[in-house]
């Protein structure tokens, strides 16, 4: 892999080169919902999800099988670039996980490789991690991660394998494409921008395949006809929708263009491209990297000091995640 470009920044970077638990006490606001009635793209958000992930609880139940962590597009295990410090993608996540008594499995798929590419590398990360994974894993997966996760399980794994997948969780994964994909593609303002970017990547030795595939288009037409569920296999599903961005976050331009087509979003993935398998619900004021335990730290520290007590704790959501599998037999 090279360390020509910083990976820093799973499916956001791309969007900087076009413009930028417990189940029972989830909490449904009022406000909300009155506010779904009256606007008919956010009609679908399912269970909204409040602050049932503030804090970390003292307790976790853990899960039957290992957990595998399947990151995003442009994403990766940890990056380092001297002299600057690690970077982690799951950012405190497998610690957290590992000291709760999950046997963890962290993958690195190539960044922006095809799907089926990827879902080829994380197949052999799981195999090849050193834990016996005959019996079954339970795939957590972050945006692009769930459709390597999704294509592995369907035309990769075979029965005579010595791996077997339990479940799969996806979070924010966009299982029927992205609106601001096809923007980038196909609109005039949008392709302006592709020859650079795809210059950067190719001289960082990277494939530029994965984001034709992430079209609405694609996914409705090829990958999802291609990809059919198997029945061994459970699979779950959360959504996000972010508030009002700043002016100059990298996601409101793209969580505008999302919203236009399909309502509420995270900044890059809506909830009706995320509902896949048992949806368990929508985090509310959360965008597509605090998934991922990246909130702007400066933004959090400048609220704190007015009073806003900050709702969503993404290592607490992974821990109620595992939690959530465990009490599910997996």
């Amino acid at each position: 892999m090279s360390k020509c470009l910083p990976r820093s920044v799973p499916l956001a970077s791309l969007r900087i080169h076009h413009a930028r638990h417990p189940l029972s006490h989830r909490h449904i606001s009022s406000t909300s919902h009155n506010q779904r009635s009256r606007d008919p793209r956010i009609r679908d958000v399912g269970r909204q999800i409040e602050d049932d992930y503030a804090a970390i609880r003292e307790h976790y139940a853990t899960p039957k099988y290992p957990i595998v962590l399947a990151h995003g597009l442009l994403g990766f295990s940890e990056l380092h670039v001297p002299p600057f410090p690690r970077i982690q993608y799951w950012h405190g996540i497998r610690e957290a996980l590992t000291a709760q008594g999950a046997t963890v499995i962290t993958a690195t798929v190539p960044p922006s490789s095809s799907i089926a590419e990827r879902a080829a590398k994380l197949a052999d990360d799981i195999t090849s991690a050193g834990v016996d994974v005959s019996a079954g894993v339970n795939v957590v997966a972050h945006s692009m991660g769930g459709l390597d996760a999704r294509w592995m399980i369907s035309n990769i794994l075979k029965p005579e394998r010595s791996l077997k997948v339990a479940s799969l969780t996806t979070i924010s994964t966009p299982h029927h494409g992205s609106p601001f994909a096809d923007y980038v593609l196909h609109s005039s303002s949008g392709i302006m921008y592709l020859p650079r970017l795809y210059r950067l990547l190719e001289r960082a030795g990277l494939s530029t395949s994965a984001f034709s595939q992430l079209t609405t288009s694609y996914m409705r037409d090829e990958f999802n006809p291609r990809t059919r569920d198997d029945e061994a296999v459970r699979y779950f599903s959360y959504g996000a929708m972010m508030a009002p961005p700043p002016l100059l976050s990298p996601f409101r331009i793209p969580k505008r263009i999302i919203e236009e087509v399909e309502g509420v979003n995270d900044g890059l993935v809506s909830v009706e491209s995320a509902r896949w398998g048992a949806y368990q619900g929508t985090l509310v004021g959360v965008n597509h990297l605090d998934l991922i335990n990246w909130p702007n730290r400066v933004r959090w520290m400048v609220r704190g000091w007015i009073g806003v007590r900050k709702r969503f704790n993404a290592v607490a959501f992974y821990l109620g995640i595992a939690d959530m599998l465990a009490r599910e037999g997996l």
